[in-house]
């Protein structure tokens, strides 16, 4: 691809076709005066272990079962062509050192940064981002969202010269929407081929990334090690200095929670999440806390939350009818969850996401338990007569049931309380826990008929084309697990990809969300206003422990939109010293509110 551009590029010179040429008036803009959010004290080495829950289905970052924890890993490991600083949520460099605006309102212009390398060496090129725009409108990658938003929401890319380019979005959008848009990330021309075969050849292909670390060893179903790159060119970037300190990333898999903490007790690996109450409040007072060998922190951020709830796939027969799934949802007691399992520490998330300002309504509150209410839907959609064990059924004999598919085994219990309340309005839930990757497979195929889980939060402002546009319905492998095909839904996500101002794009998010209400396809779980984390010692964190927009302390790779990961460090010494003799410490116990909402 690479050597094809440079003779299109002779060829024109040659017969007096000329470049695409700058605007004559341009505004070059940069950002390095915002302040350091990464610790100078920061040193580099060491190994840092986690754990995954299950193995990848794939190296892919797009196409069939790519969409897995473990992706973050790889995508947030390429840089874009620009970052957003944690605190004031103004750009900061990363591929690009300088950005300007376009005076149509759709495209920005881009400075790439010379020193800018792929991990095997080869240098960033405007051609990436060509070949950027071709792999993701490609049909062999098997990724319609991708295929749709590369042609749609980014229409073109220019290439000016090496290190020279702009990205046009699809449709006028206000500066701070085009930082939302278009500060995409380029792919390596020099190491993929768009063949038919694509998702098969590079299943497993280990890709050149443009981050501080590369794969160093696989085992397959077993463990997956990444290594950092001494040499690796954004070393000295203002915002990346004392940032992805350790020099060795290792991933063990181990499928039960309950096993891994063990394995954490031990030492084996680094740090542990705790924001499952009964971790937080029962499963830390042993030795290792009481000795201060492990620290615990509760640290609260003010961060986009994504979807958590109950998915209903609206192509099963019983759930086509929206009196169904009203009813279902006021069968859910997920006040009592709240209350009882999960002991307060939770909020009711009452919309499809949270934490974006004016784009959610506030008037929007999820539908509460109500066993009458639910009986008189169940009834009015043909559901009236008592079955065994009191579920409901119609005059056909379907019984009044709904199969939940989860993946988190942790989540039995609090998805046992709601069965038990739901049968008091005659449903019955059946629980189906899946093996984590399997699982969520099972809910990209759209073979569930309710999926439990819950979507990260993501950009600047809701995303609605991917979760409930109809082109997504029906299809495997999208994000529209209701399999929802709306008219008047389609109308306003369409209407919302095109609307340049914020008020009026706002109140539209707004109106998607009273729909998404009316239709009841999804059920509102509870929000996480913080993380909740335990920690070794000998692993440190800057004074301030984290930023506004950390998801994770102990997140090892860039973070995005916003910049936030790599901050922690291993303190090499103090692990030797703690490893090698039985010391004892104050134990340390951390609530750090700086960024805590006041209606929190």
């Amino acid at each position: 691809m690479k050597k094809w551009i440079t003779i299109l590029s002779t060829w024109l010179l040659a017969f007096g076709v000329s470049a695409a040429e700058l605007p004559d008036k341009m505004e070059w803009l940069t950002n390095n005066e915002d302040p350091i959010f990464a610790s100078t004290e920061a040193t580099r080495g060491g190994e840092f272990t986690s754990s995954l829950q299950s193995f990848p289905l794939t190296f892919r970052t797009v196409g069939p079962d790519s969409n897995t924890a473990f992706r973050s890993f790889i995508l947030e490991n390429q840089l874009g062509l620009y970052a957003l600083h944690p605190q004031t949520e103004r750009p900061i460099p990363a591929l690009a050192t300088h950005w300007s605006f376009g005076d149509d309102n759709r495209t920005m212009y881009f400075k790439l940064n010379p020193a800018a390398r792929w991990s095997d060496g080869e240098p960033v090129t405007a051609d990436d981002f060509l070949f950027a725009l071709e792999m993701m409108r490609s049909e062999v990658i098997r990724a319609p969202w991708y295929n749709n938003y590369y042609t749609e929401e980014i229409v073109d890319i220019t290439r000016y010269d090496d290190h020279t380019i702009s990205v046009t979005a699809g449709s006028p959008k206000s500066r701070r929407e085009l930082l939302n848009a278009v500060g995409l990330a380029p792919q390596p021309q020099h190491f993929y081929e768009l063949t038919d075969d694509w998702v098969r050849r590079y299943n497993w292909a280990q890709a050149p990334v443009t981050g501080a670390y590369v794969f160093d060893e696989v085992k397959r179903g077993r463990s997956i090690t990444f290594k950092r790159l001494n040499d690796w060119w954004g070393n000295e970037l203002t915002y990346y200095r004392h940032r992805f300190n350790v020099d060795r990333i290792r991933l063990n898999v181990v499928r039960d929670m309950n096993i891994a903490y063990r394995h954490f007790l031990r030492g084996d690996i680094d740090t542990f999440g705790l924001i499952l109450p009964e971790w937080w409040h029962d499963k830390t007072d042993t030795p290792e806390y009481r000795k201060g060998l492990i620290n615990r922190i509760w640290f609260y951020n003010d961060i986009p939350r994504g979807a958590q709830g109950f998915h209903l796939n609206t192509a099963h027969p019983r759930l086509r009818d929206v009196r169904v799934r009203q009813g279902i949802a006021h069968a859910i007691n997920m006040q009592r969850m709240l209350d009882t399992i999960l002991r307060g520490d939770y909020e009711r998330m009452n919309t499809f996401g949270s934490g974006y300002g004016d784009f959610i309504d506030p008037d929007i509150r999820a539908r509460e338990f109500d066993i009458e209410r639910a009986r008189v839907l169940f009834a009015e959609a043909g559901y009236d007569r008592q079955g065994p064990g009191g579920i409901l059924r119609n005059a056909a004999g379907d019984s009044l049931s709904l199969a939940v598919t989860y993946t988190t085994q942790e989540h039995t219990s609090r998805l046992a309380i709601l069965r038990e309340e739901a049968r008091k309005a005659g449903l019955d839930l059946q629980l189906n826990l899946v093996d984590g990757a399997t699982g969520f497979k099972v809910m990209l195929e759209k073979k569930h008929e309710a999926a439990w889980l819950g979507w990260g939060g993501s950009g600047l402002y809701p995303q609605y084309w991917e979760f409930f546009h109809s082109l997504n319905a029906d299809k495997p492998q999208t994000n529209n697990l209701f399999n929802i095909s709306d008219a008047k839904l389609d109308a306003l996500i369409e209407q919302y990809r095109v609307t340049m101002d914020l008020d009026a794009k706002a109140g539209i998010s707004r109106q998607i969300q009273q729909r998404v209400h009316e239709l009841a396809i999804f059920i509102p779980g509870y929000q996480v206003p913080y993380t909740r984390e335990a920690y070794w010692r000998y692993v440190r964190l800057p004074e301030a422990k984290g930023t506004r927009h950390s998801p994770s302390l102990f997140w090892p790779m860039e973070g995005a939109p916003h910049s936030t990961g790599g901050l922690f460090w291993i303190d090499q010494q103090l692990k030797a010293e703690i490893k090698a003799d039985d010391r004892t410490f104050e134990p340390v116990l951390e609530v750090v509110e700086t960024w805590r909402q006041k209606d929190q």
